[in-house]
């Protein structure tokens, strides 16, 4: 591959990684303004609440889809790009006529299982009647998925990204006045109109686009079959995540208290969640990329080690500048009440510089369509995951927990690269692990900073390695992407 290539398809992974990443970022500055007031108006004990009911509706969603939001896109996606309409309109109904039946199917079973998950899930009251009232939104995520699913595969990625942007506005303009009326008792008809709201902007988009059409409707469910076999295995991997964070959030319940579970969810959300806008490319383009060369070796190996390359060099200044700025941005976000869980968070930071280095991997797994070794190894990482935070907040509280998130990963990381290595050979480049070891000291660098007591001389330093990390990462990028040359002609041609 010639220089020019090469540069190319580096300037390709940042482009798109930056456009993803920044509508993903819009959506999280939306999401902060709303988690702001929310905090503020519910407290910890009250975001705790919200935590349990959020991941046990996402749970029981995950067990009761068939998978069809993820299989659905590779089946309609192979028939879009034949360019036979007539075979595409036939199984949009297909995945139309699944996801409905899926929506019923989950409602029924949050509605059996509510007694259940009130028993282990809280230690106090009955929350049966909660259950019972939040299953319309599992029967509202059923649909949703199956249409974001039918954009998705038609490539409509202005639209779904519309469409985020409207659901993160209208949980702001709806969850707020319920709250400052009704208090946690608005928590449960909160949840139900923001799934009703995202499923309303996601059916007139795809309703534009693909019409809802009936007729020829009969007897198609049986077609779809090999679509929800696909689904079946991330189905399994879906339930193991969502399952794993009930487990965590329920013992810190049992063994703590609600404002445990509230704080250690505002943690969680801050590291693993927000960081995950650099990593919003990774299914939307990567994946495809991924799977288009997936029985050529040597370009397996270019394409995920380049994507670990952008990925370790655009979110570690990210990181480095978060877990400096953490004391003051936590309040923000949030609220004084928070400040308990900064210790937990900024530890934790570390387990995304290895995801950045992870998820790229765990990809060609998926892109070889192994979808038995991706369920093993998802499986072994949430059973540790839930163990590790165990252990880790009966020896050191919440900052344990944090600890626990960060060994999880490298166990997960490890496990990753070996079995890929074996199976696939899969080799890790020297310029990956070149710049891990540039960028990874200067993560622990910043870590260190926060143990310096005087305020001028921790922000100083703070912002010194912060600054580093930023030099180092640019200047790669620049050297490596014609990208900034592109954009300058284009901005100086103007």
């Amino acid at each position: 591959m010639s220089d020019t290539e090469t540069k190319d398809s580096y300037g390709h992974v940042l482009k798109y990684t930056g456009i993803f990443g920044g509508v993903q970022g819009l959506n999280i500055l939306m999401g902060l303004v709303r988690n702001k007031l929310v905090a503020v108006i519910l407290g910890p004990s009250g975001m705790g609440l919200m935590a349990l009911f959020n991941s046990t509706i996402a749970f029981i969603s995950q067990a009761t889809n068939l998978g069809i939001s993820f299989s659905a896109v590779k089946h309609l996606s192979e028939v879009f790009d034949s360019g036979d309409m007539a075979r595409m309109e036939h199984f949009i109904r297909v995945i139309r006529a699944w996801s409905l039946l899926t929506a019923l199917f989950g409602m029924f079973v949050c509605m059996a299982v509510g007694p259940l998950f009130s028993d282990y899930t809280f230690s106090w009251g009955d929350h049966s009647l909660h259950f019972i009232l939040l299953a319309p939104a599992v029967g509202l995520l059923a649909v949703t998925g199956g249409e974001t699913a039918i954009l998705k595969a038609a490539r409509r990625l202005r639209p779904l990204a519309m469409i985020q942007i409207y659901s993160v506005f209208a949980s702001l303009v709806v969850s707020v006045p319920v709250f400052l009326m009704f208090g946690q008792a608005g928590i449960v008809p909160v949840i139900v109109l923001m799934a009703f709201a995202n499923m309303v902007f996601t059916v007139l988009y795809s309703y534009r686009f693909f019409p809802l059409r009936l007729r020829g409707s009969r007897g198609i469910l049986g077609e779809g079959m090999q679509m929800v076999r696909l689904g079946v295995a991330f189905v399994l991997a879906g339930i193991l995540g969502s399952g794993s964070e009930i487990v965590i959030r329920s013992y810190l319940n049992v063994c703590g208290d609600l404002d445990v579970v509230g704080l250690y969810n505002a943690g969680f959300m801050l590291t693993i969640t927000y960081a995950g806008m650099v990593f919003s490319a990774m299914e939307t383009d990567y994946f495809p990329r991924l799977s288009a060369v997936n029985h050529d070796v040597e370009a397996v190996n270019t394409t995920v080690n380049r994507q670990i390359e952008v990925s370790v060099l655009l979110l570690s200044p990210m990181l480095a500048l978060f877990i400096i700025a953490l004391p003051v941005l936590l309040p923000l976000l949030y609220s004084g009440r928070f400040i308990p869980v900064v210790a937990m968070a900024q530890v934790a930071v570390f387990s995304m510089y290895l995801k950045a280095v992870s998820l790229p991997v765990a990809y060609i797994t998926l892109s070889k369509g192994d979808s038995v070794a991706y369920l093993i190894l998802e499986g072994v990482f949430d059973v540790a995951q839930v163990l590790l935070v165990m252990f880790g907040y009966n020896q050191w509280g919440l900052t344990g927990t944090g600890i626990a998130l960060s060994l999880a990963y490298l166990l997960d990381l490890i496990m990753i690269v070996v079995y890929a290595r074996i199976r696939y050979h899969y080799v890790v480049s020297s310029h990956v692990c070149r710049y891990v070891l540039l960028q990874l000291p200067l993560g622990m660098a910043a870590y260190a900073v926060t143990f310096i007591a005087d305020k001028w001389l921790y922000w100083a330093l703070g912002f010194f390695v912060f600054a580093v990390s930023a030099v180092v990462s640019l200047g790669i990028l620049y050297k490596k992407t014609s990208l900034w040359n592109k954009l300058k002609q284009k901005y100086l041609s103007k």
